[in-house]
């Protein structure tokens, strides 16, 4: 059988490193202390506890708040395959 994906409008940040109001604002959208990780300096990431345990999102990388409150990573050509700007 085949299946459609229900419409559902979420909530999305992308994770970018340009400046700190990136990282304020991706913190005020999860309400959460998050820090930057730069154990490889050309490749940050952020650590995301996730449903399914510690997810990393790297620079690019949507954040994306799910139906029932959590968050994870998305890649961005998934999320640009998935989702489109709603009203």
């Amino acid at each position: 059988m085949k299946y459609r994906k229900k419409p559902v409008v979420i909530e999305a940040v992308q994770f970018t490193d340009d400046s700190a109001d990136t990282i304020i604002a991706l913190q005020e959208f999860m309400q959460s202390d998050l820090r930057v990780s730069y154990e490889k300096p050309e490749s940050p990431v952020i650590k995301i506890e996730t449903l399914e345990g510690v997810m990393e999102a790297s620079v690019g990388d949507f954040i994306i708040k799910g139906v029932n409150g959590e968050f994870y990573p998305c890649k961005p050509d998934i999320f640009e395959k998935t989702y489109e700007a709603a009203e």
